[in-house]
């Protein structure tokens, strides 16, 4: 057990070491603070007190930038090292393909948060500059869900950057996501106002899809509304963790079967 958790961790700060020397992230650091910090010192339409219309496009662009920076890293753990052949020195080592593959998710999985944490820590800036309200619970509550967000889409993409091209996994899992969070509330009324096909399409679609609008906390963030129970939050992130170890295990079964 020790020594999987030796080459699990060794194999997390390699790909975190690698996507960090990338520049990708730090050029999204740097138009977050750029973007969220002056939007502090605006007043929308004029009017000073009307804090909300930038909250909602801070917290806007916080997932917008996240859902760029969790699908573009996680989809590219394998294929560069495919094309360089950079992954049979590592699979040559006595580490399982398993290994393998857990250990890159949990990488990207922590290059992402950190990325997503320095959102959020300029986002609370913003706030407390123009409300005077510091890390309120609701706000810890939201980079919680957040994180269980990231969770499920880094290993639904990684799953089918293993599958598929990076390019169609890719737009797949960005297609798959911005559906979800626009539509996935509503499928069980599309659903039932469908006929034939068309609604067992649908009703696949919300027993299988990642229902990624369970972590979005915006409009309770952005608005001050109470705090959700903790036992639902619990229930949210256990479905996050279940998600994304089932696509995990099917990414560690098409990583045994892939023919390097």
């Amino acid at each position: 057990m020790k020594q999987w958790l030796l080459q699990v961790a060794a194999l997390s700060e390699l790909s975190v070491l690698e996507l960090y020397r990338r520049k990708d992230l730090v050029v999204v650091f740097l138009l977050a603070i750029v973007i969220l910090l002056p939007a502090a010192f605006l007043a929308p339409f004029g009017v000073s007190g009307a804090s909300r219309y930038i909250s909602e496009l801070a917290m806007l662009l916080i997932w917008l930038f996240s859902i760029i920076i969790g699908l573009g890293v996680s989809a590219r753990l394998f294929p560069p090292e495919f094309e360089s052949r950079t992954i049979y020195p590592l699979l040559a080592k006595p580490v399982a393909r398993g290994t393998v593959v857990f250990g890159k998710y949990l990488g990207a999985l922590t290059a992402s948060v950190s990325a997503l944490l320095v959102f959020y820590l300029a986002y609370a800036v913003l706030v407390g500059v123009r409300q005077g309200e510091w890390f309120t619970p609701i706000l810890f509550q939201a980079v919680l869900l957040h994180v269980g967000f990231l969770i499920i889409i880094t290993a639904l993409t990684l799953l089918g950057s293993l599958v598929m091209t990076p390019s169609a996994a890719l737009t797949l899992s960005a297609l798959t996501v911005v559906g979800m969070l626009v539509f996935g509330q509503r499928l069980p009324a599309l659903a039932a106002a469908q006929t034939g096909a068309r609604r067992w399409v649908l009703y696949a679609i919300h027993w299988f899809a990642p229902h990624v609008e369970f972590f979005d906390l915006r409009q309770r963030l952005v608005h001050a509304w109470p705090c959700v129970e903790w036992r639902v939050c619990l229930a949210v992130l256990v479905y996050a963790v279940c998600y994304a170890g089932l696509c995990l295990v099917l990414a560690g079964w098409a990583f045994r079967r892939k023919r390097l």
